[in-house]
């Protein structure tokens, strides 16, 4: 990755791997920061750590987001390194004033280039794309993405209960449990909390 990369596109590979180290090891992004970590070209630069610690703080919420959008791919079913993508991504998208939504989608699409396989890119845009509209028009995704997980879940349970009459309680909310700290997410649950 030598030269391939400079400036804030660096800082953003190098979040993509604090973030992946942090993924693999079910981890926080604090924890992989206070061992050893490994990231290529150079020192960390002060934005990607920004990105990372920030990605990893709004987690929960964005991979409500990140579910909503995607509703064929869950995120277990996801690359490691798509996933954390779309997370990098969303949280430029989201939270970053300075980042517009086309250079977030941008950047996120050339790390899947570099980094993802050969489909990665065109499903990171394709994602990232269906969010950007509302984003761009001030709508609060982290609430949208709730309510549609809300009303998913209840549907699921609904049909359980017209199947068998009773209800099923092995179906639940993915947002009602509390998200285990630095913990894997294959469909680790959001909170509410995590959402405001």
């Amino acid at each position: 990755m030598s030269g391939r990369f400079g400036g804030r596109t660096l800082a953003r590979a190098q979040a993509l791997q604090l973030l992946f180290q942090a993924d693999v090891n079910n981890r926080t992004v604090e924890e992989v920061l206070s061992r050893d970590y490994a990231i290529s070209d150079g020192p960390l630069d002060p934005y990607g750590e920004q990105l990372a610690l920030g990605v990893d703080s709004r987690r929960y919420a964005i991979d409500a987001v990140i579910r909503a959008s995607s509703a064929s791919w869950s995120l277990s079913r996801m690359p490691i390194v798509d996933r954390n993508i779309l997370r990098l991504a969303l949280y430029e998208m989201i939270e970053e004033d300075d980042i517009t939504v086309a250079v977030a989608i941008d950047e996120a699409v050339e790390l899947a280039k570099a980094f993802g396989t050969d489909e990665s890119p065109r499903f990171i845009n394709g994602v990232l794309g269906s969010v950007a509209a509302d984003v761009n028009a001030g709508v609060d995704v982290y609430e949208k993405a709730r309510q549609a997980l809300h009303s998913a879940a209840k549907a699921r349970t609904d049909a359980a209960l017209d199947e068998t009459g009773e209800e099923d309680e092995t179906l639940e909310a993915p947002y009602d449990e509390a998200a285990p700290a630095g913990g894997a997410d294959d469909e680790a649950s959001t909170t509410e909390d995590a959402m405001e």
